[in-house]
């Protein structure tokens, strides 16, 4: 899934008939990178949720708005945090943002993956819908009370890891490749294959500094 094969591709969705988020706090809330309770760790960093995860990628060359990004604790303020520095976003964003936003998620399901494949399988074969009242590239938008209509690109990238879950092991899905993206960086370092491990390791290490 690219860009370039989303841009037109508006489909239809009927609520009843789909796993539709919205909320983090609804049934299907844990679809959305918003969602607490899902932690990651890339580089050693620890990261609070996807967004905030999702958020940092656009900024490579700029460490400072990538850390005033991770040190939010809300998810919506880290997404918040970054609009006034949109001028130094990626060149590539609106080229790599699938890309990018594909191996959040993928990152997300890797260190979270008893929580989150639970969650991806309990969908069934409903088709993922992120519901939202703007942005119907991501998500879809609702026509009336019963339909839905947008490209719907984060619920697509969804569907896609759900088949990843129902196929693959889970060990295969516990270390997550490097994009091949052109400056994929974190704090000024190239970002490192992710391991399922990495975040436990983090949480794990902050304890012990409390046992010394």
């Amino acid at each position: 899934m690219d860009n370039r094969s989303l841009s037109k591709d508006f489909r239809t969705y009927v609520r009843d008939n789909s796993a539709v988020f919205k909320k983090t706090s609804e049934k299907w809330g844990g679809f959305s990178n918003m969602a607490a309770g899902y932690p990651l760790c890339v580089n050693g960093i620890y990261i609070r949720s996807t967004e905030a995860l999702y958020q940092s990628c656009r900024f490579p060359n700029d460490p400072e708005v990538q850390r005033k990004i991770l040190s939010q604790s809300s998810p919506m303020t880290a997404k918040m945090v970054g609009k006034p520095h949109r001028t130094n976003t990626r060149e590539d964003w609106e080229r790599s943002r699938i890309v990018i936003m594909k191996w959040c998620l993928r990152v997300k399901l890797a260190q979270n993956y008893e929580k989150f494949s639970k969650l991806l399988k309990e969908a069934g074969d409903y088709p993922i819908v992120e519901s939202s009242n703007k942005d119907d590239f991501w998500g879809a938008k609702p026509v009336d009370s019963h339909t839905l209509i947008g490209i719907n690109a984060l619920g697509r990238l969804l569907m896609e890891l759900r088949w990843l879950v129902t196929n693959l092991s889970e060990a295969k899905l516990s270390v997550v490749p490097v994009p091949t993206i052109d400056n994929f960086l974190l704090y000024g370092e190239e970002i490192k294959e992710v391991y399922a491990s990495d975040v436990n390791s983090y949480i794990n290490s902050q304890d012990s500094l409390f046992n010394l």
